[in-house]
């Protein structure tokens, strides 16, 4: 786009004359971009895996779904995951939650996945992926509603089903569309209509944040035993999240559907199995969970006779503190009905368990009161105990592996066996290239460390190897780290604001280090004015630090908290950033109008600079980055990317979007800093590099690693030309090397 075409759309003519001249043209991209080696930063773990699926004949074919990082299968050979939606690109925004996985009992290679994260405006219509190849390729179906990977009940299922006599036949039960059928592998659905509208009801919905949520359908289960090879399969389970009747039963292949008599009612359904015997254990909770769950039972149902036994391992707590507790699932050993697994959900005191029965539930043990756990991949996980165990499986090739979820990972035994003997169970954390972490803020220092970074959940990392997960932070611990910055003068001075889930009377929400983040002390106090985190700024010479909660304004501080006074200038709105090199030096951006502000005296008073942008709009998160050669580089949303140098505001033609940016090591000293982009650049969405100060452009990432288009938090190392590093909702932290 011309810069002449920009300045005079309708409703910005008066912006012709805001300073835009001299605004640097973009030439066509170059057809080669450079190759790139692109690598997770190693954390291991850090989200929820909200389900597990095994093959029930191949070995060591296991998969992982999550509730915001996609789908990932076992690679047994390498000890690691392989991620396999990484591929979907910025057309799949809201898919990249994982509602429910299935595989073909007849056929290893098959494999579905239904994908959707989001009921609400976040979320896109859901789709079912359908693989013949283990998930190296997909193709797709569109659903005509959308699914919920993370929305309550996301830690329930499986929700999709193939018929383990006949791989045409296909089971989806949606949250608030009722059941769905394929008869040919998943290519085309339509509604099972004879489905108990229950499934559609507000008894099968629960209170979220924004109103009543649907939760529907929350398992599917084909019995084996009622079909034979390529004759389908005549009686099939559905479970409904409903404290009413919750349990359904069809005996004519899916025609019709009635409830199971004698079923319990006052706790919704989460998990199915089947025994060796064939008889049905299902877990139940008074909430689908993950939130809440206060009640619950684990039950065994027997269609030989219609009998229902109740075998929960663990009584309910009377407690008039509310300490009661729900069942998240339950597992058998495929070979042996009289080994079972059930995993507590929201059991505050002493803990979420994981109890075994070798007798098929006349007695019960803990595993984990007294296990050794290995945390060696994963150091962070020492004072994080499981919790939003959602599910629990027993491997069907090897019954010494029983792996559980958690709200952080996964937990694979290795003695089972050995435990039934009295021995201590022993647990391995096996998550290598398992990341579903979301950064919040990347930092990558001048010295020390090449990359320090913020996360949500687990508060954030010293990365003194980029390949090995490292401990958390010390002395000072968030939730949720929000805000990073670093003195430039002062490289191993770093300020930092965060968020705790359950805050501590009294806590205060920033931390400052001297040591390049590796240790935290808590600033004095807060701002007077303000909630949440926001976001900080630190001068640099380390002498001041700006810090902007949420709604708060600007405060600043020359004592780390001690004392504040009020920034003076600033609409609330306005985004501030110290400059790398000179102490007194600040900008402010504030997206809201388009206004550039600059303070010459440390921060104390700004001034608005001569030049706008125009409205970006208030919901956008524009990013600021001090240039070293002077000046500050902008990346303004849809308005593009800016450059500011004193007088003069300029518009780098050819950049249709801008939602990231970072500047990098130049290849020599005195060039320009190497500039990344995400965002869209000559009509092209994807991670852009400039060498050139913005005049030439080039896209490095590949097709390979798009993540549904969610790459956040941009930021080039200054000791390493050409290296980047990135943040995704969901797929942790990516570093890029030139190959």
């Amino acid at each position: 786009m011309r810069l002449r075409d920009w300045a005079l759309r309708p409703g910005l003519r008066g912006l012709a004359a805001l300073l835009l001249s001299g605004a640097l043209a973009a030439n066509a991209m170059a057809a080669d971009p450079p190759g790139y080696r692109w690598r997770n930063v190693a954390i291991g773990g850090g989200g929820f895996i909200s389900g597990l699926v095994f093959h029930p004949t191949q070995a060591g074919a296991l998969y992982a779904r999550t509730d915001i990082g996609g789908a990932y299968r076992w690679n047994a050979g390498d000890a690691r995951w392989e991620p396999l939606l990484d591929w979907m690109g910025e057309d799949d925004k809201g898919r990249f939650g994982v509602e429910s996985i299935a595989v073909d009992a007849s056929d290893p290679a098959k494999l579905y996945i239904a994908a959707g994260t989001y009921l609400n405006d976040r979320g896109s219509e859901g789709v079912i992926l359908r693989s013949s190849d283990r998930g190296n390729t997909f193709q797709r179906a569109r659903l005509p509603f959308k699914l919920g990977g993370n929305e309550q009940g996301r830690g329930n299922g499986e929700r999709l089903a193939v018929d383990p006599n006949d791989g045409r036949v296909l089971l989806f039960g949606s949250r608030g569309h009722g059941l769905w059928r394929s008869g040919d592998a998943g290519t085309t659905w339509s509604e099972v209509t004879a489905f108990p509208a229950l499934a559609k009801s507000d008894a099968a919905a629960v209170k979220a944040w924004n109103g009543m949520q649907p939760v529907g359908i929350v398992f599917v289960a084909f019995d084996p035993a009622s079909g034979g090879d390529r004759k389908a399969s005549r009686t099939i389970y559905a479970g409904v999240s409903t404290r009413e009747t919750s349990l359904f039963r069809s005996q004519d292949g899916g025609t019709s559907w009635q409830p199971v008599a004698g079923q319990p009612t006052g706790l919704r359904p989460s998990h199915i199995v089947r025994d060796a015997r064939g008889r049905w254990l299902l877990s139940y909770g008074d909430e689908p969970g993950p939130n809440t769950m206060n009640n619950g039972a684990l039950w065994r149902f027997d269609p030989a006779d219609g009998s229902w036994t109740d075998i929960s391992p663990l009584a309910q707590s009377t407690d008039t503190q509310g300490d009661g507790f729900g069942w998240g699932a339950v597992s058998v050993d495929a070979n042996n009905a009289e080994v079972i697994v059930a995993s507590t959900f929201n059991r505050f005191s002493p803990g979420d368990e994981v109890m075994r029965s070798i007798d098929g539930g006349k007695t019960w043990k803990p595993m984990l009161a007294g296990s050794q756990y290995d945390r060696s991949g994963a150091p962070w996980t020492v004072d994080s105990s499981p919790h939003w165990i959602g599910d629990i499986e027993i491997d069907p090739r090897d019954p010494d592996r029983v792996w559980f979820v958690t709200g952080y990972g996964a937990w694979a035994s290795r003695n089972a066996r050995a435990f039934d003997g009295g021995a201590h169970a022993q647990w391995e954390f096996p998550m290598r290239g398992l990341e579903e972490t979301v950064p919040l803020a990347l930092l990558s220092p001048l010295q020390g460390p090449h990359l320090v970074s913020g996360l949500g959940d687990i508060d954030g990392f010293v990365h003194d190897d980029l390949d090995t997960g490292q401990p958390r932070f010390a002395g000072v611990r968030f939730s949720n780290t929000e805000s990073l910055a670093m003195a430039g003068q002062q490289p191993l001075t770093m300020v930092r604001t965060g968020h705790f889930h359950d805050r501590p009377a009294g806590a205060v929400r920033a931390a400052w280090s001297r040591d390049g983040g590796r240790t935290w002390t808590a600033f004095a106090s807060e701002p007077p004015d303000g909630e949440g985190a926001g976001k900080i700024s630190i001068a640099a010479d380390g002498a001041r630090v700006i810090w902007q909660p949420r709604k708060g304004g600007h405060w600043i501080s020359a004592d780390f908290g001690k004392h504040w006074q009020v920034v003076q200038g600033l609409p609330k709105t306005a985004l501030v950033e110290a400059d790398t090199m000179q102490a007194a030096l600040y900008y402010a951006y504030d997206a809201s109008t388009g206004k550039l502000y600059v303070s010459g005296d440390g921060g104390i008073e700004f001034q608005e600079a001569r030049g706008s942008t125009g409205a970006v709009g208030d919901w956008f998160r524009a990013e600021l980055r001090p240039d070293p050669r002077g000046g500050v580089w902008i990346a303004a949303a849809w308005r593009g990317l800016l450059h500011w140098t004193p007088g003069k505001l300029q518009r780098i033609n050819g950049i249709d979007n801008a939602s990231s940016l970072g500047l990098g090591a130049p290849a020599k000293a005195g060039d320009a800093p190497v500039l990344f982009v995400y965002g869209k650049v000559g009509g092209v969405q994807g991670l852009h590099r400039s060498d050139d100060g913005g005049k030439r452009w080039r896209r490095i990432d590949d097709d390979a690693h798009r993540f549904a288009g969610m790459i956040r938090h941009v930021t080039g190392d200054p000791r390493s030309h050409g290296r980047v590093y990135f943040g995704t909702e969901g797929r942790g932290i990516w570093v890029g090397d030139p190959q």
